[in-house]
């Protein structure tokens, strides 16, 4: 188990090839477009209350572009570093795609095309599997990481930036958290967007996303959806028990003042993002934190009656049994040993008295499906807001992953955090993680919320 190390991972800004519309892949034509620049100028100034230690670009010319724009910034702000490339951090090779336009290659290569949007890892080129190619890639870029001198003197954790592509930014995700490279199509990644990993027992070990796509800074609320319906999935505001790390489960704890500003600065986030239905768990502090967004929201406010909330009973907290209302010291006491067994291995924990986390997986997804189908019931391309907990939350981000219950650390789930989730083919198709665990309403791009216990 080594030390702790935080990644952030953006993508180039916008490129000549990205604004004709073309696959880019290995080559090396397209540079940064004006908007292209201002973007990479955004993102530095919005990465400078990160201290960084080690800077690592793709070598290619949209991407270098990007981490020198960037590095300006930083270096202008007190920092000192440079930028080192790496052949690992290169784009996917797709061979005779590159160059070609997305509308030439579905006239030409149809069944190809098909197969890349619903299956890329089966694609196949010649004798080679791009993607398989590129999770390779991307699995060799972690290991050539952990093997350099990242120790930084004072014994703080050290701060990592990485500047590539989209297709192995979204590798390098994947890789993390261990998942197959099926899932490539699942995760968003735009144009100078901040991705945030967190590796809490060194680069050897399974990352954290403490975000994913982060695209205020250059001007997208959230990143635009592709078409399809859209899920924003919400966790409630700051209760006075998140804030003393008390277990609260299913305690119908309210918010405290803290966490009705987070739910406004949520409502003032989302104000102008159409809202067709809302669901809340029943709980006081995620329906609280729902009305402030609704009460913001100009789509909601604009019908008559405005847009009410519909209470979904399976999106309540996690049940905590003897555990809710006890702090981490009060559970040792009365549990000797439990709690290092739910920060361990928490798919192994029968909470006394109260649920396991299969439980928590059933219900919370089967209430998941639930409200797809209702919002898609509603239109091909509504947008449903859904508010609920830590735990809740997690559970159905994991299993739009296919991810079983010991994967439960993989995402974090701050107070008033927004993560979007698309269905670009509609309530059967692959779901889409856009954005998870947005927080930058409340200042900067990290989760600086207290979060505490469930």
């Amino acid at each position: 188990m080594g030390p702790s190390v935080r990644v952030a991972i953006v993508r180039h800004g916008e490129s000549t090839y990205n604004l004709e519309r073309r696959f880019q892949g290995l080559l090396d034509r397209a540079v940064l477009t004006e908007r292209g620049r201002r973007q990479a100028v955004c993102t530095g100034q919005a990465l400078q209350d990160l201290s960084f230690d080690f800077v690592c670009s793709s070598p290619l010319q949209r991407a270098r572009q990007t981490a020198d724009a960037i590095v300006t910034e930083l270096n202008g702000a007190g920092q000192s570093v440079a930028v080192q490339s790496s052949p690992l951090l290169k784009e996917i090779a797709l061979y005779n795609w590159e160059g070609m336009t997305f509308d030439e290659i579905r006239e030409q290569y149809p069944d190809d095309f098909a197969l890349w949007r619903q299956q890329p890892h089966q694609l196949q080129m010649g004798d080679r599997y791009p993607l398989r190619d590129l999770w390779q890639q991307a699995t060799e870029f972690w290991q050539w990481l952990s093997s350099q001198p990242l120790q930084r003197e004072d014994g703080q954790s050290p701060t990592i930036l990485i500047v590539a592509h989209s297709g192995i930014n979204r590798a390098l995700v994947g890789t993390a958290l261990g998942l197959e490279a099926l899932t490539f199509q699942q995760f968003g990644m735009n144009n100078c967007s901040i991705s945030i990993l967190n590796f809490l027992n060194g680069l050897d070990e399974r990352a954290q996303i403490e975000s994913l796509n982060l695209t205020n800074h250059v001007g997208d609320c959230l990143p635009p959806s592709k078409g399809g319906m859209r899920l924003l999935l919400v966790r409630h505001g700051e209760t006075q028990w998140n804030k003393e790390k008390r277990f609260q489960g299913q305690r119908d704890i309210p918010l405290n003042p803290t966490g009705e500003e987070q739910g406004r600065l949520a409502g003032q986030f989302l104000q102008q993002q159409t809202l067709d239905i809302a669901f809340s768990s029943p709980l006081k502090r995620p329906w609280k934190t729902a009305e402030f967004i609704l009460q913001s929201n100009t789509s909601a406010q604009a019908i008559d009656p405005p847009l009410g909330l519909i209470p979904i009973d399976d999106l309540q907290e996690i049940s905590h049994g003897l555990w809710e209302g006890l702090l981490d010291s009060e559970i040792e006491a009365q549990f000797p040993g439990e709690l290092a067994v739910w920060q361990a291995t928490p798919s192994v924990v029968q909470m006394p008295e109260g649920e396991n986390l299969t439980q928590v997986w059933e219900r919370s997804f089967t209430a998941w499906q639930q409200l797809v189908h209702q919002t898609a019931a509603v239109g091909d391309t509504a947008t449903g807001l859904v508010v609920a907990h830590d735990a809740v939350n997690k559970a159905i981000l994991c299993k739009l992953l296919n991810l079983a219950p010991d994967a439960f650390w993989y995402f974090k789930q701050g107070n008033g955090a927004v993560s979007a989730i698309d269905y670009p083919d509609g309530p059967a198709g692959l779901p889409v993680l856009r954005a998870l665990n947005i927080t930058s309403h409340q200042g900067g791009v990290i989760d600086c919320t207290a979060a505490g216990a469930l």
